[in-house]
């Protein structure tokens, strides 16, 4: 146990230069995780090569860019206020206005299993695209509200909406969703992520609470999902704080996840042995985004005004590469 604290201590964490001007909405790594794609209510996209901590690449929307991801190692897309899909070729800086919603585009994904993007919008639909069509957009499916968080697991895509709709399709079948549930959680929807297993997900509500949830319908299959209090505190008067819980990552080895909340801090979490594993140190401001890299050996923290606390402080955008240690997401278990 000594020996893992004294390698939690000796964590190395940086500061990306030049970090966005306005709120943070997403970090994600390459695929060879070289880089880092960051998209900001300031309009822009930037791309981060991360070993070397300088900003190799920017492109702006017309309005707040709220999601962004990469289609291969060259090729990103984004989306946001402005209602465009924007697809971006690294090398060269070619842009393509892929298509659009009739509302802000709020989720953007790569599904390889579609080789497609997804694009989840306020408009309530979910659209599919391919990049490489004259005509991009290949399918428009109606969700049952305005689409908040949105993740891809192998075949599946999972859709997370207003009034707490979470559903299920099958990217291989359109027609209608393999399932239509309601979030287990009495509060709105704030973030989805698959497990790395393929087997379910987590969701975050803005009331401090993560649900696991399991895709399998099976009685004995549902048993197993649950739900935790997390990202809260107390006043000096001893009255309880509960922040939303704003975004998850995955560690991609060993299944453990994070959550990020407007509490400032990062969680580490076993769900399988329902522990927490380490808690990150007090962040300066709101933990708007995350992301493990492929390897697992690498996170990024996004410390962003997330628009909880009333008026902006005066605390700058921060991005913050980090170590990660096994100590801190190995599962119980197996440790």
């Amino acid at each position: 146990h000594l020996a893992g604290m004294a390698t939690a201590h000796r964590t190395q964490e940086y500061q990306l230069t030049a970090p966005p001007t306005d709120g943070i909405t997403n970090v994600e790594f390459s695929p060879d995780d070289t880089s880092l794609l960051v998209s900001s209510w300031d309009s822009g996209v930037r791309v981060y090569n991360v070993g070397q901590n300088v900003l190799r690449s920017q492109y702006k929307h017309k309005a707040a860019v709220l999601d962004c991801c990469f289609v291969d190692h060259s090729t990103v897309a984004s989306g946001g206020l402005d209602e465009e899909l924007k697809l971006v070729q690294l090398n060269g800086g070619q842009e393509r206005i892929l298509g659009n919603h009739d509302k802000a585009i709020k989720c953007v994904e790569y599904a390889p299993v579609a080789q497609a993007i997804v694009t989840g919008s306020w408009d309530e639909t979910v659209k599919l695209w391919d990049s490489r069509s004259a005509s991009p957009c290949i399918g428009v499916y109606k969700q049952p509200g305005r689409v908040f968080t949105m993740a891809v697991s192998n075949n599946r895509l999972i859709v997370g909406t207003s009034e707490r709709h979470v559903w299920i399709w099958d990217l291989r079948r359109l027609v209608e969703p393999e399932t239509c549930r309601e979030s287990s959680l009495k509060y709105q929807t704030r973030s989805i992520r698959p497990f790395v297993d393929g087997q379910g997900y987590a969701l975050a509500s803005t009331e401090g609470r993560v649900a696991v949830e399991y895709f399998d319908p099976s009685p004995k299959v549902q048993s197993m999902k649950y739900a935790f209090k997390c990202h809260r505190g107390k006043t000096p008067e001893g009255v309880e704080e509960v922040y939303p819980v704003n975004c998850l990552a995955f560690h991609p080895v060993y299944g453990t996840f994070a959550t990020g909340g407007c509490d400032n801090i990062v969680n580490i979490w076993d769900g399988k042995n329902k522990k927490r594993l380490c808690q990150l140190r007090k962040y300066p401001n709101s933990i708007a985004s995350m992301a493990f890299n492929h390897s697992g050996n690498q996170m990024a923290i996004a410390s962003s005004y997330t628009f909880y606390e009333g008026d902006k402080g005066e605390t700058p955008e921060q991005i913050f590469i980090r170590d990660v240690n096994d100590v801190e997401v190995l599962p119980k278990s197996r440790a």
